[in-house]
């Protein structure tokens, strides 16, 4: 069964760093930190009673850089409902620069099960322009001591970030640095312009130039594919659709289904790969049952990128075909 969670924010409360891109504020719609009773609040209304499938998710980037008597706090409520059954385990999201072996053993001591870290990029030099405030040093530090732990460890990079000379070059360097570290769960994030954040000012005065959606589904969906053939899980690709970010966006390649958009591209490349070497003209191509969205594509891009190179497809799905696979009939030309 697949797991759930129940995402509670805590936007920049005790992080040091004003990041070039973030405003959390904005995009979690969430104007003060939540107090031990709120979160308590919250575990009540949406927790089920029992045999439950959901992780208590602190999100918000700095958890563990939040002052820790109020830190201790939230983590009691929350690991009240862990104990009860009524979640399985708490996931937080942090900084590689404030994990230690300290703060390790309290987050054991609560139930914590998964630890994400932000690492958005592996290039020293742009980690500092983008006012990160850690190296890619403290990642890797920081990922072994959460391994060596034993909690679930996840990671997240960012692609399309200012400075980057080559944006392609530099998302799959992270991305096979990150692999390198093992995390179970990997998130990918396309860069994207906010109001109110040094990012936007770059945008504005023509110092940053943001990837569209294309380009970033290009680029993410190779990551995609690097990371699933290292049996590494990606949780997510693309921001969370809501109403905070769509009020907060100034530009960059945001789009509601971006992870739809990034499998229906690689399913494209498969295909293309194997109409390559067969002539133009009318087929049939069945699909593993699930998977025929992706296969012709959101608004039938596939189907109509396909048409555009002289093959009029048409799809089905087949409960016997194995998941990934298709098989491909001619039709008759009538």
């Amino acid at each position: 069964m697949k797991k759930g969670n129940l995402a509670i924010f805590i936007p920049h409360v005790g992080c040091p760093h004003n990041c070039a891109f973030c405003n959390q504020w904005s995009i979690s719609n969430t104007e003060s930190p939540p107090t031990a009773e709120e979160v308590g609040d919250l575990c009540n209304k949406f927790l089920p009673e029992k045999d439950s499938n959901i992780e208590i998710a602190f999100f918000g980037g700095s958890f563990t850089a939040i002052p820790q008597e109020y830190m201790q706090e939230i983590l009691e409520t929350a690991c009240h409902y862990v104990k009860a059954g009524r979640a399985t385990g708490i996931r937080i999201s942090t900084r590689p620069d404030y994990i230690n072996e300290n703060i390790l053993n309290i987050l054991k001591n609560y139930e914590v099960t998964s630890i994400e870290l932000g690492a958005q990029s592996m290039n020293n030099e742009i980690l500092a322009k983008i006012e990160r405030g850690h190296t890619a040093q403290d990642l890797v530090k920081a990922s072994r001591l959460i391994n060596e732990h034993g909690f679930s460890l996840g990671l997240q990079m960012m692609i399309g970030l200012p400075f980057e000379d080559n944006y392609e070059k530099e998302a799959l360097q992270t991305a096979i640095q990150i692999a390198e570290l093992k995390p179970d769960t990997v998130r990918i994030y396309p860069a994207i312009t906010l109001k109110d954040t040094q990012m936007e000012l770059w945008y504005r005065n023509g110092e940053y130039k943001p990837l569209n959606v294309e380009q970033a589904v290009n680029i993410s969906a190779k990551l995609l594919q690097l990371f699933e053939e290292k049996s590494i899980n990606v949780i997510r690709v693309g921001l969370h659709a809501d109403e905070g970010l769509e009020n907060a966006y100034v530009a960059g390649p945001y789009h509601p289904a971006f992870r739809q958009l990034c499998e229906a591209y690689l399913y494209r490349t498969k295909l293309e790969t194997t109409l390559a070497a067969i002539p133009q003209g009318r087929y049939t191509i069945s699909v593993a049952k699930g998977e025929l969205s992706t296969a012709i594509g959101q608004k039938k891009d596939n189907v109509l990128y396909f048409s555009n190179c002289g093959y009029q497809l048409e799809f089905e799905e087949i409960d016997s075909i194995p998941k990934g696979t298709y098989n491909i009939q001619p039709r008759s030309s009538e």
